[in-house]
This record gives structure tokens, sequence and C-alpha cells, in this order.
């Protein structure tokens, strides 16, 4: 090679490490979620909520981390909705280095946060309303959904003052589900009424419910205790239907009416208490119009609170100083959410708790004739 020849191979090689030293740095984010199988909409639905916010960071030029760029990347593996999947799965997330993850249920939470606070340290960020999540104390769980029990009160007192005091059960039989379904028992009863046989089937397994509606029906009940992904609880709600049930649906928080309705005539659903659909709530207008364009349905809570909690994580990231390390970012989450532009709040935040529960505004509704009323709701933390 001549002299001129090497000289302009050396100046392209110092132009291209130089411009590898600028170049951002890419933080991978994991997600251990159902994305096959019956769960699979619902974990789907998660994930282009992290989709969504990740690609709007890297499209604004990323965060800020002591002068350096970064931008992020998703890195998602399907665990059926199994929590010793979902372990699997961490394990192999936290053996790339990745300090961040999200999973999606209760079963695989819980077993998470077993190991989340040992070597190696990550911040598990959760997507469940399981209460146990918090009274875990774990300091590294960042938890999303308003706790559950805030709507078994008011869900409890609307259906019973409105259809009867004789409560059936046909919820999904996850740790999860069951969880749910003893407290609205115990509410129930507390309320004056009565419960009938427990005819839970496994919502993620299931493909004909008419036999486990036919049996809680044969009790003759007034309400049914529903509920699991929105998919397969509208079927629940069909065969109901069919059968000729003719009163009210307590549908656990895990599923949208607003869902439900692209499945089943919404008049299946008159007489329902359930979590308030995203488009409900003030302020969501261009959130929603931008999720429909992106995904061509209608944005659940699933997208939007994930959506929410991934621009939380990167803010605390850049408050913290540090990408890595999961107890600084932590400790910088209600800062971060306080400190969250209001376009990237699809509910309005309050903070981040103690406890590592995120603060937002929580509603719930009752359905009839295609529209919602709003419940109104304690204010448990």
């Amino acid at each position: 090679m001549n002299q001129r020849l090497r000289s302009a191979a050396l100046a392209f090689l110092g132009l291209s490490l130089l411009g590898a030293a600028a170049a951002d740095k890419v933080v991978s984010i994991g997600y251990s979620g159902p994305l096959s199988g019956g769960a699979a909409l619902y974990g789907k639905d998660v994930q282009s909520g992290l989709d969504m916010a990740i690609n709007e960071i890297n499209k604004e030029g990323g965060i800020t981390v002591k002068g350096e760029k970064v931008t992020f990347k998703l890195v998602s593996l399907d665990d059926k909705y199994l929590p010793n999947e979902t372990a699997t799965n961490v394990k192999r997330l936290t053996s790339q280095g990745i300090d961040v993850i999200f999973v999606p249920h209760a079963g695989g939470i819980q077993t998470v946060q077993a190991f989340n606070t040992r070597d190696p340290e990550f911040l598990l960020v959760a997507y469940s309303s399981e209460p146990k999540i918090l009274e875990a104390n774990n300091p590294l769980t960042f938890m999303l959904p308003p706790r559950y029990d805030v709507y078994v009160a008011p869900f409890v007192k609307k259906e019973m003052s409105t259809f009867g005091k004789k409560l059936g059960m046909v919820g999904t039989t996850s740790a999860y589900g069951k969880a749910w379904g003893d407290v609205v028992s115990a509410e129930w009863k507390k309320q004056g009424g009565t419960v009938g046989t427990n005819n839970g089937v496994d919502y993620g397994t299931t493909v004909d419910y008419s036999s486990a509606v036919t049996k809680a029906l044969s009790e003759k009940p007034d309400v049914l205790f529903i509920g699991g992904p929105s998919q397969p609880t509208a079927l629940v709600v069909k065969a109901a239907r069919e059968q000729g049930f003719k009163g009210g649906f307590i549908i656990m928080d895990q599923a949208k009416i607003e869902q439900m309705a692209t499945v089943i005539p919404a008049s299946y659903l008159d007489g329902s208490v359930g979590v308030l659909p995203v488009a409900e709530f003030p302020g969501t207008q261009v959130f929603s119009a931008q999720y429909q364009r992106l995904y061509k349905k209608v944005p659940p809570s699933e997208g939007s609170l994930n959506y929410m909690g991934m621009n939380v994580v990167a803010k605390a990231m850049e408050l913290a100083g540090t990408t890595e390390d999961p107890m600084a970012i932590r400790a910088k989450l209600s800062q971060a959410a306080l400190a969250l532009p209001r376009n990237k709040q699809v509910y309005n935040l309050k903070g981040v708790t103690a406890q590592g529960h995120m603060d937002a505004d929580v509603l719930a509704g009752y359905f009839q004739g295609g529209k919602f009323v709003k419940l109104r709701l304690p204010n448990l933390k």
C-alpha cells in the first residue's frame, strides 16, 4: 500500500473510531410476558406500550446520563403466563446485563421478587394489581397499576343494589384470579349477600366456557364474578347471555370492557362493573389517537400504564445519573414521575410511594347502554 493510501486508511479508521466513541449507548430493557397461548393478546398489549414509549424516547434523541446520550431497545421473551417460565426468562435477561425487567402477571412477579434483590440486582417493574406485591416490601419493585382491592367494595355495592344478593363465581384459576375471587367473595358476604360454588376455569387454556357457566347459572345467581384476559372473559359473558342470564357482571381488572366489546355485542356487557377505559380518562385523547394509529386497536390500560412506566424509568435514570444501578434508579422514581412532561402522562401522576407504587388517578365505571357511569373509589395506598 502506498503512503497516500495508507494515510487515507488511517484517517478513515480514526474517523470510524471517533464515530463509535460518539455513538449513543444502547440500554436493553427486559420483558417477560405471555406472547403465546390464551393470554397472548394481553401480553402483547403490555409489549406495545413499552415499544411505543421506547420508540418515542429514541426518536426524540434518547436521554442524557452524565453527558452521555442513551437510547433503549426492548428484549422480549415469552413466558406463556407461567411463573416458572418467567423465572427462567428473567435469569436469561439478567445474564445479558439487563438491569430493568417488566413482568405483567402476579404469579411471575411474586416468583421473581424472591431473587431480584440478590446478585445480580435488578429493578422489577410489575404490571399487576395484586396487593401482595406491595406487601412484600421489596426495595427493587416498581408496581404500576392500582391495587385491585380498591375496586372491590364499590363493585359489590353497585351490583348487589342493582341486581340482587346471590353471586356466582366463574373467574380464572390463576393465582391472581383466585386471590381476586377470595376478596370479592368476602366483601359480597360482608355486604349481606350469599356466594355460590366456585366454578372457576383456566382462562389461559379453556376454549369452551359453556360447561362452567352452566354450573354457575344452575344456582340462579343475580351477578357473576368473572375475569382474566379480555378475550376469554368476553367468551364467558357470551356463554352466560346465550344461556339466558339477565344479571350483572363483576369484571376483575385484568379484563377490559372496551376490548371485550370488540369480541361480543356491547349490549351483552350491560350491567357490568369494571375498569374505566383509557379513552374515558380526561386528557388521554392524544395518546389514544397515537396508539390507535400505531397498533390499529383501542388502547387498554396494559399499553398505557406500561408506556407511562417506561417513561418514568427513563427519567429516573437521567435523575440518578446511571442506567446500571437499579437501587439508585428506584430511589429517583417518585421525582421522575413528578417531573414527567404532561404529554407523557396518560393518567394524572402524583408520584411513586415509598413502597414503589405508582400513584395515579384511579377510575372505574358501570357500563349500560353503551356508556360508562363513573364509580367513586376509595383511596388505598
